[in-house]
């Protein structure tokens, strides 16, 4: 195993409104497409459910029936599996974004920044903790959707390798997304992944998904069909950005700065 080597699988799909077992049962059709060798699968934001604020019916507590299932899937394909869902815990609801591995432990990270255009805010507690876990050498920096659109959040401190947002971000906001994609692999030297939906969710808003990988110099590496169900999958090298980040050290000249909790 090259642990400086990273398999990364995207699953951009349509995402049945508030049908948790109708979503977990199309999932595993997908994973049944996933190469042996991929160490990660991440899926889109609220994956069970779709982008809902009915938390009182949809969430679910971290020994829920979804949890369970992520379990169930990663040591089936012997890879984490990630993906963002409402999780209600001590009477608090959040938008959870969970990291399950192969041996049934998990880790996760809770949406800091939420959508209050769409309500989020009233229903969800955010946040407060920014979060970096260890896949294989690589350091991952999680974050859900609106997240990406606030740098300072984002920013580099020598301290992770890959970003990933797992996303229901709106066709009509398309273009925002693929260039905040770019923006923060460029500025933070760092691989971006973004994996967002398809389709039309309960609201009837339209998604395209346009998920991507890109390398930390902003060069789009993978890029998913659009509108399509997809399983994109990309190689990330640690060796690769480290020489890339030794050569040109723009994190060197970062400004220091702390995020306020």
């Amino acid at each position: 195993m090259n642990e400086d080597e990273l398999n990364v699988a995207l699953i951009q799909y349509d995402i049945l409104w508030e049908d948790p077992k109708g979503n977990r049962i199309r999932l595993e059709n997908i994973f049944n497409k996933i190469p042996a060798w991929i160490d990660i699968v991440v899926l889109p934001e609220m994956f069970s459910t779709g982008f809902s604020m009915d938390v009182s019916s949809n969430a679910e507590p971290m020994d829920g029936n979804s949890i369970l299932w992520m379990r169930e899937q990663s040591s089936r394909l012997n890879s984490v599996i990630a993906g963002s869902m409402m999780v209600r815990e001590n009477g608090s609801f959040y938008n959870r974004f969970i990291f399950v591995f192969p041996a049934g432990d998990y880790v996760f990270y809770d949406k800091r920044h939420l959508f209050s255009m769409g309500k989020e805010d009233k229903m969800f507690v955010c946040g407060r903790e920014r979060k970096i876990f260890k896949i294989k050498n690589f350091r991952i920096l999680p974050q859900i959707c609106y997240d990406l659109r606030f740098p300072v959040f984002s920013r580099n401190n020598n301290d992770y390798d890959v970003l990933i947002n797992c996303a229901n971000w709106p066709v009509n906001r398309i273009d925002v997304w693929k260039t905040l994609l770019k923006a923060r692999a460029i500025e933070n030297q760092s691989y971006v992944l973004g994996v967002n939906r398809i389709g039309k969710d309960g609201n009837n808003i339209c998604y395209s998904g346009d998920s991507m990988v890109v390398d930390s110099k902003g060069k789009v590496m993978d890029y998913a069909v659009l509108d399509e169900e997809t399983v994109l999958i990309s190689k990330l090298s640690k060796l690769s950005l480290d020489r890339f980040r030794s050569k040109f050290p723009v994190l060197d000249s970062r400004d220091a700065f702390f995020i306020k909790k």
